[in-house]
C-alpha cells in the first residue's frame, strides 16, 4: 500500500536540465510533482561530469534557459564556453531562484516503474525502498548518462586509481603519477588537454582507438560590449535558434563545398577555424559536408593540415590524422593537438597495438606493457536508450521497454512517448532532435506539459486510492512511422557510414539504428506545431 503523500500527479526522474523545467512547468499547472534523482544534487550530466577540463561545446549565451528574460539579462557569464562547475552553479541557482527544491528527492535512483492498467498510474520502486505512484511518468534521464565500459579483460587487477569521466571523484591528484586515458571523443579530447596542460603529470599517455577531428573552440573571456551586444538581441538570437537545424544561434550555411574555389573554400574553413567551434565549422561553412564524400573530404584534409602543421613530432602527428568521414559528433578543444607537443604526453592507437589485457600494473599492448598509476576510461555512454534498458520499465500487459525495443532497436513517437506505455514521456528520448541540447530539451519539455494540460482539461479525476483520467499513448503506426522517418532522413548522412555513439555503434552487440531525428529543430518543432493543430495525430484520442 502505497502511502497517500507518495502519489503524485506527475513523478519526474532526473534533476538535469530537462527535469529542472518539467518540474517548473507542471507546478505551474497546478499539479503535485515530485523529482527524484539518484545523484545528491541537481546538475544531471553536470553533476556526474567533473572530469578535468569538462565544458559545454555550445556558446555560454545558449547554454540556458531561455524562457526567464530577467535571469538570462543578469546571470553572469565570463568565458564564451560553460565549464562544469558553472553549468552546475547555473542549474542550482534557477532551482533556487524558483523554489524548485522542496519538490526534489535526491539520493534516490528509480529501481522499477509498473503501469497498472486498472488504475491508470505507474508504480514506482526506488533505491530507498520507497514506493510512488503518480499518473504522468516523465524521464529526464539525458542522452549521455550510462557509463560504457569497455570489455577489456583484467580491469580488475588494476592495483592503480581507476575512473571513469562518467563518474568522476569530487577531487583527485595526479601529481608525478604516470595516467592513462583510454578513449579520445568529446570527453578524452577534454581530459587530455586539461591534464596535459597541468603539467604536472610524470606521463601521460593516450590509448587511441579512432583519431578525432577537433577543431579550436574559439573560448576566452567575454567583454562588455559583447554581452551587451547579446543581451539587446535575446530575443532575436532565440528567435534563430529556434527556427534553425542545429540550433548553435549561427546561420546555417546554403553553398556547397565545391560550388566555390579551391581558394575559397580554404578562406572559409580558416574563418570557421578562427572563430571557433565544431558545429559551427561543418555547418555554417558549407552546407553539404555531412552529405556529400568529396566536400566532406576537403573538411577533413583542412583539419590534418592543421594537425600537421601543429604537431612536431611526425610519428604523433601521424596517428593523430584521421582517415575516416568528418562525421561524428563536431568536437571543438582548447588545445589538443598542442599537448602532444610536450615531451610528457605521448599516443598509442590501438588499431597498431591492441589491448590485449589490464593488468596489475597498468595495460599490455600487442607491442609492450605501459606501467600506469592511473588508469581513466574516457569511453563514453550506452547512448540515449541504454539508461532505460538497464531500468526495469514495463508497460502494459508487463511489457519491458527493453523487449519492446529488442527487435528493431529503441523507436517512439517523437522521441518523446512509445506505444504500450500509457502516460509515460521522455525528455530527449530515442529519435528525438540531433540539434543543441538546450533548446531542444526546452521543445520537449514544452510539448509535454502542454499535452499533459490538454489531458488534465478534457479527462478530469480524482486525487483518492482510485485514478483514471486520461491516457496518453501513441498509436503502433505512430511510432513506427516515426521511425522509420529517422531511418530515412539519416539514410544520405555521412554520420551514417561512420560508426560512432550516434547509431550505438560504441557498445558492443548494440543494434544499429538512428537513434535520432536529423530533420533539424526547426522542421521537428514544425512537424510538433502540425500534429497538434490536428488535434494530436498519432495519438489515441484522449
Amino acid at each position: 500500500m502505497v502511502a497517500a503523500n507518495n502519489h503524485y500527479d506527475a513523478l519526474v526522474v532526473g534533476g538535469g536540465f530537462g527535469g529542472i523545467y518539467m518540474l517548473k512547468r507542471l507546478l505551474d499547472q497546478k499539479l503535485r510533482v515530485k523529482v527524484i534523482d539518484a545523484a545528491g544534487d541537481v546538475g544531471g550530466t553536470w553533476y556526474w561530469n567533473r572530469y578535468p577540463g569538462a565544458m559545454s561545446d555550445t556558446e555560454s549565451y545558449i547554454y540556458r534557459y531561455s524562457w526567464d528574460k530577467e535571469d538570462l539579462l543578469s546571470y553572469e557569464w565570463k568565458e564564451h564556453y560553460i565549464k562544469q562547475p558553472q553549468a552546475l552553479a547555473y542549474l542550482g541557482h534557477v532551482v533556487d531562484r524558483h523554489n524548485l527544491r522542496p519538490h526534489m528527492q535526491f539520493n534516490t535512483e528509480l529501481l522499477s516503474a509498473q503501469y497498472n492498467e486498472e488504475r491508470n498510474i505507474w508504480v514506482i520502486e526506488t533505491s530507498t525502498n520507497e514506493t510512488f505512484t503518480c499518473h504522468y511518468l516523465v524521464t529526464a534521464l539525458g542522452l549521455l548518462s550510462k557509463q560504457n565500459w569497455p570489455d577489456i579483460p583484467g580491469r580488475e587487477t588494476f592495483k592503480g586509481e581507476m575512473y571513469h569521466t562518467g563518474k568522476w571523484p569530487k577531487s583527485h591528484d595526479f601529481k608525478g603519477k604516470k595516467v592513462g586515458i583510454i578513449g579520445n571523443g568529446s570527453t578524452g579530447v577534454q581530459v587530455i588537454t586539461q591534464i596535459g596542460k597541468e603539467n604536472e603529470v610524470e606521463r601521460l599517455v593516450t590509448f587511441q582507438r579512432s583519431p578525432q577531428y577537433s577543431v579550436p573552440s574559439g573560448d576566452g573571456p567575454v567583454s562588455e560590449d559583447y554581452r551587451r551586444k547579446i543581451n539587446d538581441n535575446y530575443d532575436e538570437i532565440w528567435d534563430q535558434v529556434r527556427n534553425s537545424a542545429v540550433a548553435f544561434g549561427f546561420e546555417e550555411s546554403t553553398v556547397p563545398c565545391m560550388s566555390v574555389s579551391p581558394e575559397e573554400r580554404r578562406k572559409k574553413f580558416q574563418e570557421a577555424w578562427d572563430l571557433g567551434n565544431g558545429f559551427r565549422f561543418m555547418f555554417w561553412t558549407f552546407s553539404d559536408l555531412t552529405v556529400d564524400e568529396a566536400a566532406n573530404e576537403e573538411a577533413c584534409e583542412f583539419i590534418r593540415s592543421k594537425i600537421r602543421e601543429t604537431v612536431k613530432d611526425q610519428e604523433k602527428a601521424r596517428k593523430l590524422q584521421p582517415s575516416e568521414f568528418y562525421a561524428r559528433r563536431p568536437l571543438c578543444d582548447a588545445g589538443y593537438y598542442e599537448q602532444f607537443n610536450n615531451q610528457k604526453v605521448d599516443i598509442v592507437s590501438l588499431k597498431e597495438e591492441p589491448i590485449e589485457a589490464i593488468t596489475e600494473k597498468g595495460i599490455k599492448t600487442t607491442k609492450q606493457e605501459y606501467e600506469l598509476d592511473v588508469l581513466i576510461f574516457a569511453t563514453g555512454f550506452d547512448a540515449v536508450d541504454g539508461n532505460y534498458t538497464r531500468l526495469k520499465i514495463r508497460g502494459r500487459d508487463g511489457e519491458s521497454l527493453k523487449d519492446h525495443w529488442s527487435e528493431a532497436g529503441p523507436e517512439s513517437y517523437l522521441g518523446v512517448c512509445v506505444n504500450n506505455f500509457p502516460n509515460m514521456m521522455m525528455i530527449t528520448g530515442p529519435n528525438g532532435p540531433f540539434t543543441n541540447i538546450p533548446p531542444t530539451l526546452e521543445t520537449h519539455v514544452e510539448f509535454i506539459s502542454d499535452t499533459i494540460a490538454r489531458a488534465e482539461k478534457n479527462n478530469p479525476r480524482n486525487d483518492g486510492t482510485v485514478v483514471k483520467g486520461a491516457v496518453i499513448e501513441p498509436t503502433l503506426d505512430a511510432e513506427k512511422g516515426w521511425t522509420d522517418l529517422c531511418n530515412k532522413l539519416s539514410e544520405n548522412s555521412l554520420f551514417r557510414k561512420s560508426p560512432s555513439w550516434i547509431f550505438g555503434a560504441n557498445v558492443p552487440g548494440k543494434k544499429y539504428s538512428s537513434l535520432f531525428f536529423f530533420g533539424g529543430l526547426k522542421e521537428y518543432r514544425r512537424r510538433l506545431q502540425e500534429i497538434i493543430d490536428g488535434g494530436y495525430v498519432g495519438f489515441k484520442p484522449f
